[in-house]
């Protein structure tokens, strides 16, 4: 990794030295080139199967490693993120969770009351901080070890179908500010790269403000896509932060991202059959040899 020393404005005036310097990375390539990302799968014992699969099929591993805290895998999540820094790469976290489950099937069921939610003092609150308290501490064990996150929380917020987004954009902004300022100032997390993830459209009413995040992005499933209006809208809210892709099926071509004025900082595929049935060889293999798409090895050099 090479950077200017440009010293990108991070939201936390704490930040350390490590995620400033990512940053710093991040906003230098902005429009020139493309981090290649991948999620994990979630599955026990297949963890592996996407990076195995992109090697065998381009001889080359993405960039950024996507992990999720689903199921509480704080552990193993950590420990794969550690293993996946110290080959020089980059770590995303997102967090599928409930407020009292731990799943996937929580993240979309549940409908906490949002009034009791993030007033504090009540046991709603009380059991919100409780699962925050773990991801955090888990968040510490990385930044002891030096390591910057990209954190993901409460994403496809705009699309209403996780609970955190189920009652408009006035209450997810208060959810989103309380989180970053506990994590920031109660847990002194200041290895975090705050990504705030749109769904598709990057709808209106929203954006929690500038001194609440560092990159922002949108993802979508709908077909090959470069995804070239959501970056537009992405640019016009935030003209000076990085941009992402943070979740897709298939990727389009190359060039697409290029031409159509979508150079997204990272692209990231979704796991198992979204990579591996719905993009074929040919296409990974191109994606993975353009000189503009950023691999693990162009990265760690």
């Amino acid at each position: 990794m090479t950077t200017t020393q440009n010293s990108h404005k991070l939201s936390n005036e704490n930040s350390s030295a490590a995620a400033q310097r990512l940053y710093d990375y991040l906003c230098d390539i902005r429009g020139r080139k493309i981090l290649l990302a991948q999620q994990e799968s979630p599955v026990r014992g297949c963890h592996e199967q996407e990076m195995e699969h992109l090697l065998r099929v381009t001889g080359k591993l993405p960039a950024i490693r996507g992990l999720d805290y689903i199921h509480d895998d704080y552990a193993g999540v950590n420990d794969r993120a550690m293993r996946w820094d110290e080959k020089g790469g980059i770590v995303t976290i997102c967090w599928h969770t409930g407020v009292e489950g731990i799943g996937y099937p929580d993240s979309k069921e549940e409908t906490p009351a949002f009034e009791k939610l993030l007033q504090h003092g009540t046991p709603d609150n009380d059991l919100l901080r409780r699962r925050w308290e773990d991801a955090a501490l888990a968040l510490r064990k990385l930044q002891e070890k030096e390591i910057p996150v990209l954190w993901r929380p409460f994403h496809e917020f705009d699309g209403g179908w996780f609970w955190w987004g189920k009652n408009g954009g006035e209450w997810f902004i208060r959810l989103w500010r309380e989180m970053y300022l506990t994590f920031a100032e109660e847990y002194e997390l200041n290895s975090l790269i705050w990504v705030l993830g749109y769904a598709d459209d990057v709808r209106d009413g929203w954006y929690p403000g500038d001194d609440f995040c560092d990159v922002i992005g949108s993802d979508t499933y709908r077909g090959v896509t470069a995804n070239a209006e959501s970056y537009r809208r992405c640019e016009k809210l935030c003209p000076d932060k990085p941009l992402s892709f943070h979740e897709c099926g298939i990727f389009p071509e190359p060039d697409r991202f290029f031409e159509e004025g979508a150079a997204w900082t990272w692209v990231m595929p979704w796991h198992s059959k979204w990579l591996i049935e719905d993009n074929p060889p040919e296409l990974l293999k191109k994606v993975y040899a353009d000189e503009r798409m950023i691999t693990l090895d162009d990265y760690a050099r």
